[in-house]
């Protein structure tokens, strides 16, 4: 698997940085900004991991969980009455957790299920 090339991660990669610059345009409140942007920034770093080393299949379980603790983070957090920054955290984290149970197979096809990329 060649690196820079899975779509997987070009969307996930995407939505992190749509995350941590969402506060620029949508209407918020201090804790979903800071919530929003740790978690985008989180998504993207791990994206971009994932984009120069593809196949480690413990990255793509990591985009799966940021996605689902940037869909819970509403509820948990509680600003599910900034309704801009709610959708966004739950559209997001949909999007994190969709396309990282789709990069899954590749990366376990790669490396035999395994979580490294040691031999």
């Amino acid at each position: 698997m060649s690196t820079w090339r899975r779509w997987q991660d070009w969307v996930a990669l995407v939505a992190g940085v749509y995350a941590f610059l969402s506060p620029i345009w949508t209407p918020t409140v201090s804790k979903a900004t800071t919530t929003l942007v740790i978690l985008g920034i989180v998504a993207a770093v791990v994206a971009l991991v994932s984009l120069a080393m593809p196949g480690l299949v413990a990255l793509e379980w990591a985009t799966v969980v940021i996605g689902v603790l940037t869909f819970i983070s509403p509820w948990v957090i509680g600003f599910t009455a900034t309704t801009g920054m709610a959708w966004t955290a739950w559209i997001v984290g949909v999007v994190l957790v969709v396309v990282g149970l789709l990069a899954l197979p590749e990366s376990s096809r790669v490396h035999g299920g395994r979580l490294t990329t040691q031999h």
